[in-house]
Parts: C-alpha cells; sequence; structure tokens
C-alpha cells in the first residue's frame, strides 16, 4: 500500500523561504487522531447526514477522516507561508480531487498542492443526492452551436456514460467503499403532463442517437415492477447511472490523491487568484498553473461574483426503514429515482435501507451569499418549511408506508453553480509561451495519447471517446487545441471548471480528467469536446438575479400544482413552459 500524507513526503511543496513551523494534527498523526471533539476552525457539525456517516464509520481514520472529531472541523494543516508548486488547485471537491488525481497518476513527480477553504468535500460533494449519472447537463442545441457540432455533443454524452463504469472501476483501483452500485436510473410520471414531458424527452434523446440500451419507455406496470410510486403511469428507464454515498466517495478520493503524493490543505481560503499565483490568509502559492475547482462557491472570489449563480438545493434522511415498508415500496434494483415535476425531486435508497430525497426548497439566497458559506463559516440548514415538503412529497409518493417511517432524521444544504446558459464549461487561460518546470521530468505523454483509466479499464484516452471531435481552436479564445499540445506544465496559466447544474458527480470527474489534459498538454479527444473554452454571459445584478430566480421557481411550482390538479390532462401547463423561458434553459 502506498503511504499516507505524512513524513517523508515524496513531493513536497518548495518553501521559497524559511518553511513554518509544521502545524499540528496533520492527516494520519497520532495527535490528529487522539484529540478531543473540537472545531478549532469555527466550522459547524457536519454538513450532511454522509458525514454523519462517514464519521461513524471504524475505518473513518485510515480514510483521511477523524472519527473522533466534529465531522466539520478541519484536520489538515492550513496553508502557511510562501510555497511553490507545478500546479495550485483551489478547491476540495470532486473538480479539484480529479484533477489533482489524474495529475499525479499521470505524473507521480508532480508537485501538487489543493488548497480549500474548509475541508475537502465542504461543498456539493459531501451534500448531493448521490447521482453518478451519464445525465448531460444543459442544452444539448446550444452545445452544439460550438465548433464539435451534435456529433461533438454526442461524444460528450458518451463520455459522461462511459464516466459512470470509469469511476467504479478508480474506487476499486483505489479500494474507495462509498456504496456504489450500478442499478440505473428512473424518471416518474404520475400523471398525463408529466408523462407528456417524458416522452417529448424520449424523442429528443432519440434524434440525437440515444436507442433502447440508453433509455427505454416504461408503462405503469412496467414501472410498478420496480418501484411503487403512488400513481405512477409511465416512467424511462436509463442503465446509465449509479447510486454513490457521496461523502464516502470525496474522502476516499481525498485519501487516494495524498497517497499518490499531493498535499491538501484546509482552512485556507483562496483570497486571490490569478494565473501563476494563489493568496491565502496565511500563505502564498505560486505555481505555473492554477485550477479554480470552486464551482457553486466560485461567486465567493473577487471578479468573479455573477460567473456562477450559487443554487440552493436541500435534502432529507428518512430512518432506515422496516422490511415491511420495503416490501410495500418494492425498489429492489436500487435504481435512483425521480419524479417527473417542474420543480421535480430526486431519490435514492441507501445502502443502509433509509431513502435520500432532494428538492430545491429556498432555490437562491440574496446576493449569492449562500457561495460565502465556507469562507464566512456558516451553515444554511433548511428552513422548516423546506422539510416539511420535502416530507410531503415523500410522503405522497408513498402514501402506502406509515407517515412516521418517512419524517426527516436529518435535513441540509448544499450549493451547486449554474451558468447563466444553464451549460457546464471548461476554460483554460495559457499564460505565454513554454517555459521551464521545476519539476523532474514532467512531460507530454509520447504521442500526447496516454489515458488516465484505471489498468484494464475503459478511459477515454485520444480515440476512446464515442463520436467527432470539435475541430478549430478553443471557443473563444482562439488558443487552437493544437497549441496547448505539448505545452504542458512549464506553459502555465489558468484553468477552471464548473456550472454543472447539479449532475456534478459524473461531469466533475470527467472535467478533471480533462484539466489534467489540457495542464500535460495532452492532444485527446477530451479536449476536443464541446464544452472546453466555451463561456457564457455573466448573470446579471442584483436585485434582478434574485428576482429571477425566485420567479422562475414559483412559476415551476404554480405549473406542478395546476398539473396536479388536472392528472388527465395531457398537456404541460404553460407555466412551466413560461418559466423555462424566463430561465434561458432552452
Amino acid at each position: 500500500m502506498e503511504p499516507v500524507l505524512g513524513a517523508g513526503h515524496p513531493n513536497p511543496p518548495h518553501p521559497a523561504g524559511d518553511p513554518p513551523s509544521p502545524p499540528t494534527g496533520v492527516a494520519g498523526s497520532a495527535s490528529a487522531r487522539s484529540r478531543s471533539a473540537s472545531t478549532p476552525s469555527g466550522f459547524d457539525d457536519a454538513p450532511s447526514f454522509w458525514f454523519d456517516a462517514v464519521r461513524a464509520t471504524p475505518a473513518a481514520g485510515d480514510a483521511g477522516w477523524e472519527p473522533g472529531a466534529s465531522a466539520a472541523g478541519t484536520h489538515r494543516p492550513e496553508a502557511v507561508g510562501n510555497l511553490e508548486a507545478d500546479v495550485c488547485i483551489v478547491g476540495a471537491g470532486y473538480t479539484g480531487l480529479w484533477t489533482a488525481w489524474a495529475l499525479l497518476r499521470a505524473q507521480p513527480d508532480l508537485r501538487v498542492v489543493v488548497v480549500e477553504a474548509a475541508y475537502a468535500g465542504f461543498g456539493a460533494s459531501g451534500r448531493n443526492g448521490g447521482w453518478l449519472s451519464g445525465l448531460l447537463p444543459g442544452s444539448r442545441p446550444r452545445l452544439a452551436s460550438g465548433p464539435g457540432g451534435p456529433a461533438g455533443v454526442m461524444a460528450l454524452q458518451r463520455a459522461l456514460i462511459d464516466a459512470v463504469t470509469e469511476v467504479g472501476e478508480i474506487i476499486r483501483l483505489e479500494g474507495i467503499d462509498c456504496d456504489y452500485h450500478h442499478g440505473g436510473t428512473l424518471a416518474v410520471a404520475v400523471n398525463q403532463a408529466q408523462r407528456y414531458r417524458l416522452q417529448q424527452g424520449l424523442a429528443e434523446d432519440r434524434a440525437w442517437g440515444l436507442d433502447e440500451t440508453d433509455v427505454c419507455a416504461l408503462d405503469a406496470g412496467q414501472t410498478a415492477e420496480r418501484i411503487q410510486v403512488d400513481r405512477a403511469v409511465a416512467a424511462l428507464f436509463s442503465p446509465h447511472c449509479a447510486r454513490i454515498q457521496p461523502a464516502k466517495l470525496v474522502v476516499g478520493l481525498a485519501a487516494a490523491v495524498e497517497r499518490r503524493g499531493g498535499l491538501i490543505y484546509e482552512g485556507s481560503p483562496a483570497l486571490a487568484v490569478a494565473a501563476g499565483r494563489v493568496d491565502c490568509p496565511r500563505a502564498t502559492v505560486r505555481a505555473p498553473w492554477v485550477v479554480l475547482a470552486t464551482e457553486g462557491y466560485t461567486a465567493s472570489l473577487p471578479g468573479r461574483e455573477r460567473r456562477l449563480l450559487p443554487m440552493n438545493s436541500h435534502m432529507i434522511v428518512t430512518p432506515p426503514l422496516p422490511a415491511s415498508a420495503w416490501d410495500a415500496i418494492g425498489w429492489q434494483g436500487a435504481e435512483t429515482v425521480m419524479d417527473g415535476g417542474n420543480a421535480y425531486t430526486y431519490l435514492q435508497r441507501t445502502a443502509d435501507a433509509r431513502i435520500a430525497l432532494g428538492g430545491r426548497g429556498v432555490p437562491y439566497r440574496f446576493g449569492s451569499r449562500a457561495a460565502r458559506a465556507a469562507v464566512d463559516r456558516r451553515r444554511y440548514d433548511p428552513p422548516d418549511e423546506t422539510v416539511r415538503s420535502l416530507e410531503a412529497a415523500v410522503q405522497r409518493l408513498f402514501p402506502h408506508v406509515p407517515p412516521e417511517l418517512l419524517k426527516a432524521e436529518r435535513a441540509w444544504s448544499g450549493v451547486l453553480g449554474v451558468a447563466r446558459d444553464w451549460c457546464p464549461s471548461i476554460v483554460i487561460e495559457p499564460s505565454g509561451p513554454r517555459r521551464a518546470t521545476r519539476s523532474k521530468g514532467v512531460r507530454a505523454p509520447e504521442g500526447g495519447t496516454e489515458s488516465t483509466a484505471p489498468e484494464g479499464g475503459t478511459g477515454p484516452a485520444a480515440g476512446g471517446v464515442a463520436g467527432g471531435a470539435a475541430a478549430g481552436g478553443v471557443a473563444g479564445r482562439g488558443v487552437a487545441l493544437g497549441e496547448l499540445a505539448g505545452r504542458g506544465v512549464g506553459g502555465g496559466g489558468l484553468a477552471w471548471a464548473g456550472g454543472y447544474v447539479g449532475d456534478g458527480v459524473s461531469t466533475s470527474y470527467l472535467a478533471g480528467m480533462t484539466l489534467a489534459d489540457l495542464i500535460l498538454g495532452r492532444d485527446s479527444q477530451r479536449v476536443r469536446l464541446p464544452w472546453v473554452g466555451r463561456r457564457s454571459r455573466d448573470w446579471e445584478p442584483e436585485p434582478l438575479r434574485w428576482l429571477g430566480v425566485k420567479s422562475v421557481y414559483a412559476l415551476y411550482r404554480a405549473a406542478d400544482r395546476s398539473e396536479s390538479r388536472h392528472p388527465e390532462r395531457m398537456r404541460p401547463s404553460a407555466l412551466g413552459r413560461l418559466a423555462d423561458a424566463v430561465a434561458g434553459r432552452h
């Protein structure tokens, strides 16, 4: 087994001045595991049920977590002093950690530093619904307007589908136990308007080239064979989804990054970010490449307040349900599930026999202030009204289960990033011509096509992603992809990825693999996917931003109420279409 980060670390960041005294409580040290359950960093308790479960795991300390300490107290050191690295990543969520993992697997001698405002997994990575899905975020036609056209969109779609199995292979390679179950996903309609929307979605999937093996329609009887949802009239099933336990994945991935030589600093918010430099409260990190992996928290960074809108999502989890309840519900395949509403809810059957359910609730806080939660040491729990509405939602789906079994045992909130055009992006901003790197042996692999997938896996190396490649340059930047290939770490620049619109578990994996290719100068199929280099305009200033989001979700909820009152009406409510138009989603 590779050594855990600690004494004798093979690739320490190079201090430009005298090294600071090492902080106490470094991951894996005896002092860290024996200290009291305090939160010296000022953070509240665990942000979600998922972290509660991680804290209760006997082997959590061996996976980079301290079961004896408060789940939200930082246990890794703060960044202190003047540090140098080859790549500095801001944000220790899925995007940042997958990027670090891919870089270190491809180039083990790289000095990769991750600075995190709170602790690894503080954001959506430790709070989400646990859907590792092949869903494509954003609008296909909008993505197809870029250089790759429709073929590029389907290449991106296939890469996300492949990500479901690739992540499964990597967690086996790294020994990460995150309750991975590849059971597929269901979208269930409980009235005719929802059924119509599902049919329209299926027709769009077919027009774009997805076949019966990718997504298929189920009638009411076929749906009931999988799950007993009250009044279900139809469903769509796709095999391209796996259930995971989000916090177990992020904690295990952080430990894997450290085993491969990466350094993760917690309690170290980025106060200023530029190509080549990140300033934290007690440290400056200099690196040729800087990666912004802040997603829903991007609005907390100076100059980027309107880049991504921090959308709130709220979740509850029930107590473990008895066998009699599961006999009534079915759901033996443990598929992930969403309903067909405009303001939809999403569910998973957890490995310990609970139902975890999420929805929008209060979708946005004025001034994007939820994005500052990590910096301000604040916790935004869902209001009581939101908790009650989520309890009512799960009880509506399963009224044949005693309602007291479906009460929320735990409730929490998370923040996801939404671009103005509702499409994800990866942007690379090279800072100049290639120059020598400080790290020995850093180079682009011969031919620029080496895969970062696990041994024996199916990772998309060059040519490994289905579909066509986007020709020409990086959209909006005027930088030819051929110029990036071979430039690698020495060239340097600023990179960022985000805007996953709530589908970030698999999307962040693909983003991390792609960012690694770009930084290492690899001219792979990944760097030619249509989300690379695309930009959307900034969101409107306040109060327009707040009024817009509030209006959109009021319209969605009104549409759902109308459709529920008239379950036999075939056409969806016009209010839902109006909300889509106001939001600019299509």
